[in-house]
């Protein structure tokens, strides 16, 4: 390339954002967010007298992400800037303004995956025990726990459950093509709420809706969010309660208790085993064999 024709970094970095929008269509908050990264690097760049993309080595880049690492960033935030450096130097690769792709081997930090929050055993106890069971509305909600906690699903598939879904003799619950054992516990909530608890519930709505609302109708998820937050200040509990917790918790305390990671996985419905794996660190027969030895509430 001949020197006479090099064009100033920040022009290029112009053209990058330009191709972003006009190629790319990429949002305008995406093109802020790769144009505020790259000037950090085009200003890093002038501080060492380096004008045009094709004078960048490899050497200055990883010396660029020493930099970056050094100024006390959240890993997060050093990775998307690599991100955007990589998006630049393919670009200007593919547009054969440089010999070479000198980030190829530029790697961004691990980012360590923060550990979901979990109830303890013997706050998922004392969570499950606050429903009263004298009325129909805390006899549902009792049944609502049991479940979520028993099988780990995601509360919108909770609220969306039909009364054909769950077999009592076999303990066992079909959700979005899962059949995902329960244990005596769950069964337990499951029978004194569907002995008459649902049809009070129900009044003169028709349907087979499995958790109705106090109304008859299908339950919201902020609908649940508000009960879930109500029993969880009630049993004394001073962690953020959110409709994941108790999913979270499931898993947890299935991997802690020795389940294979396998079919732990399945019953969350993960598509990755990766997902999963969070678990280990907190601490179909086989699956309901393994199930019976692991769950604390089998």
């Amino acid at each position: 390339m001949d020197p006479q024709e090099d064009i100033r970094l920040d022009e290029q970095l112009d053209a990058f954002i330009t191709y972003l929008t006009d190629e790319k269509k990429m949002s305008e908050n995406t093109r802020l967010s790769y144009r505020r990264d790259l000037d950090k690097l085009e200003e890093y760049c002038r501080a060492m007298a380096i004008t045009d993309a094709s004078q960048i080595s490899e050497n200055n880049l990883q010396s660029y992400l020493l930099y970056l690492e050094a100024g006390s960033l959240k890993p997060a935030t050093v990775s998307r800037s690599v991100a955007s450096i990589h998006a630049f130097f393919r670009y200007m690769y593919t547009e054969h303004q440089i010999e070479e792709d000198v980030s190829e081997n530029l790697q961004a930090p691990k980012i360590e995956r923060k550990l979901p929050e979990i109830l303890t055993e013997e706050e998922v106890e004392r969570l499950l025990e606050q429903p009263s069971d004298l009325e129909a509305k805390g006899i549902r909600d009792r049944a609502m726990l049991e479940l979520l906690y028993a099988t780990g699903i995601r509360v919108s598939e909770l609220i969306s459950l039909r009364t054909e879904d769950v077999d009592l003799r076999k303990n066992l619950l079909t959700c979005c093509g899962r059949v995902i054992p329960f244990g005596e516990h769950a069964n337990a909530a499951l029978a004194r709420y569907l002995s008459g608890a649902r049809e009070e519930l129900m009044k003169d709505h028709e349907g087979e809706i499995l958790f109705p609302s106090c109304l008859g109708e299908p339950m919201s998820r902020q609908g649940f969010w508000k009960l879930l937050k109500s029993y969880g200040k009630a049993a004394g509990i001073e962690k953020e309660i959110t409709p994941h917790t108790l999913r979270h918790s499931f898993a947890a305390h299935l991997m802690a208790g020795g389940a294979d990671i396998r079919s732990v996985s399945r019953m969350l419905g993960h598509s990755d085993i990766s997902t999963t794996k969070v678990y280990a660190q907190l601490g179909g027969n086989r699956t309901r064999r393994m199930y019976s030895e692991a769950h604390p509430r089998a």
